[in-house]
């Protein structure tokens, strides 16, 4: 028996999978916090108990995400780009091109026959079109986040709006609310941005089919639906895309 653990902290949110001869047998998602080491050991554990194991019968750890030199009990550190392509590849060896977006960056990932990262494309310099920018537009919005997907689906088409950074897009929000404009249209225009945006950095990376999507934002149904329209292709979404990070970082610990 091999069992290996990843452990992911993105901005948003940590975590962990505990993995058992290539099959998950425990997984957690915590909120992130002000002491990444604190919380990923939370994860860690709560994973672990999920799957019926202590720490001591673990073979390896692997640490990823933006906060992994912050576990000081992973073995190895490795980039989210290596652990997002190594546990799609997991699922669905046919996986050309993965869209990973997270609490603070997206990214567009390529993978050759093997599952390595052939090329990626990345935005990292601003919150636009992340989870971080859905949590300010619904908050402007007075809607809970899990309902946008749903609330988007409700409108025929989108409200233009101009502006992907957070602070403008969120007064273009506030003065489409003040117009009377309905917030199912709001949202979907909101998402059609978000799409654009993702869709112009998938073409400059080259994306191929099939198609796959990781990374919270992922569960948003009309995301995904705008990405969908925009590309052209049907988009694969993983039973919980978020913690497809921590799983490619379990698989990478056993080696």
């Amino acid at each position: 028996m091999v069992l290996t653990a990843g452990v992911d902290i993105g901005s948003l949110t940590t975590k962990a999978v505990v993995v058992r001869d290539g099959r998950v047998v425990g997984a957690a998602v915590l909120k992130s916090g002000v002491d990444s080491a604190e919380i990923a050991r939370k994860a860690l554990q709560e994973a672990l108990e999920q799957a019926g194991f202590k720490e001591d019968s673990l073979d390896g750890i692997v640490a990823t995400g933006y906060g992994r030199i912050r576990v000081p009990f992973a073995q190895r550190r490795v980039t989210e780009i290596t652990c997002h392509a190594r546990g799609i590849y997991h699922l669905w060896p046919d996986i050309r091109t993965v869209i990973d977006i997270g609490g603070q960056d997206s990214k567009v990932i390529l993978l050759d026959d093997g599952g390595k990262v052939r090329d990626f494309v990345m935005n990292e310099k601003c919150a636009a079109g992340t989870g971080r920018f859905l949590e300010v537009m619904a908050s402007a919005l007075e809607v809970p986040v899990k309902d946008m997907g749903t609330l988007s689906q409700q409108a025929s088409q989108g409200a233009s709006i101009s502006s992907m950074c957070t602070v403008f897009a969120e007064s273009e929000v506030v003065s489409l609310v003040a117009e009377g404009r309905p917030v199912a249209e709001i949202i979907k225009g909101l998402h059609n941005a978000i799409a654009q945006r993702v869709v112009a950095m998938a073409q400059r990376a080259g994306w191929e089919e099939p198609v796959a999507m990781t990374g919270g934002v992922a569960k948003n149904l009309g995301v995904v639906k705008s990405l969908e329209e925009y590309l052209g292709t049907s988009i694969r979404i993983p039973p919980d895309p978020q913690i497809i990070g921590a799983l490619g970082a379990a698989l990478l610990a056993a080696g």
